[in-house]
């Protein structure tokens, strides 16, 4: 079962993602990065947190601990922005919260192209998203820390936010468990990752009996009032029979041809010259400020 905790004192929102989780102090002494409930979300980006967050744990990936966070938003009462007050009000009750990593680093490309992650670990990284869908793990946005960074210790990769995951829990009747996964972007691609070898690791160790009970620790107030279904337990079958199923079909979807360091180099260049060719003529001469090449400058205009 997950741990339960109080959040005593509330620090600030995170504005990075878009659910705008908050980081909080706890009645353990403890800091966390809380999910809300009354994100625009929902319940299910909770639901997916936990149980792929767990199956990582459970397969020996670094995730952080996750906690069920009791949140009054009475204590949140001086943050200044409307919107996230409004979030705080739809958010009173349980909500899950993430243990704080102090002074990670995003594994940015930036921090990628120097960052040496082993092929192996790449692999199970890569198998994880794979069998659970996750579509928010790509170059650009990688959910990925590298911590710790200061001290001794030797920094290593953790994974974070998995609520984008289990995406076919949105459309339960529509899914195949042998739909084949969009790698070609992720974050871990260049990394020479060794999905073979994680399926052979990973494949054997993701039973029935395992997915009940990282399923049996999702609250069933974020699993009510499920359409077609008869109620919680229903939901946390339905969840056990889709991944087992996919864990069996590994074999339609298992990423094996990544694209290399120079073949993804060149998707971008490409993508960026349509980007270019489709602006007008003044917005070519405006700098891209997203990390991207700037657009040429043209300063013969400014001339005469």
């Amino acid at each position: 079962m997950l741990r339960e905790v109080t959040a005593t004192r509330y620090i600030e929102p995170l504005r990075e993602g878009g659910s705008l989780p908050g980081l909080v102090e706890a009645d353990d002494l403890g800091t966390y990065v809380v999910k809300f409930t009354g994100s625009a979300q929902g319940r299910k980006a909770l639901v997916a947190e936990v149980i792929v967050g767990e199956l990582a744990r459970a397969l020996g990936l670094r995730f952080p601990e996750l906690v069920l966070a009791h949140f009054d938003p009475a204590i949140a009462d001086g943050e200044p922005h409307q919107e996230v007050r409004e979030l705080h009000g739809a958010s009173a009750g349980l909500n899950l919260g993430m243990d704080y990593l102090p002074g990670a680093r995003d594994f940015t490309p930036e921090v990628a192209e120097s960052f040496k992650v082993d092929p192996l670990e790449a692999g199970r990284i890569v198998w994880l998203d794979a069998l659970t869908v996750n579509v928010d793990r790509t170059v650009h946005s990688s959910n990925l820390m590298v911590w710790p960074t200061l001290g001794i210790a030797p920094p290593r990769l953790w994974l974070i936010d998995h609520g984008a995951a289990l995406v076919f829990h949105h459309r339960w009747d529509a899914s195949d468990p042998a739909k084949a996964y969009d790698f070609r972007h992720h974050a871990l691609g260049r990394h020479a990752p060794d999905v073979r070898a994680a399926d052979a690791e990973l494949a054997p160790r993701v039973t029935p009996e395992l997915l009940r009970e990282i399923t049996a620790v999702v609250p069933d107030a974020w699993l009510a009032d499920e359409e077609g279904f008869a109620g919680p337990d229903a939901v946390r079958q339905a969840y056990v029979d889709y991944l087992h199923a996919r864990v069996r079909a590994a074999a339609a979807w298992l990423p094996t041809d990544f694209p290399t360091r120079e073949e993804l180099a060149a998707e971008e260049a490409q993508r960026a010259a349509r980007t270019q060719e489709g602006r007008p003529n003044w917005l070519k001469r405006v700098p891209d400020l997203h990390g991207r090449p700037a657009a040429e400058q043209d300063w013969s205009v400014h001339l005469g």
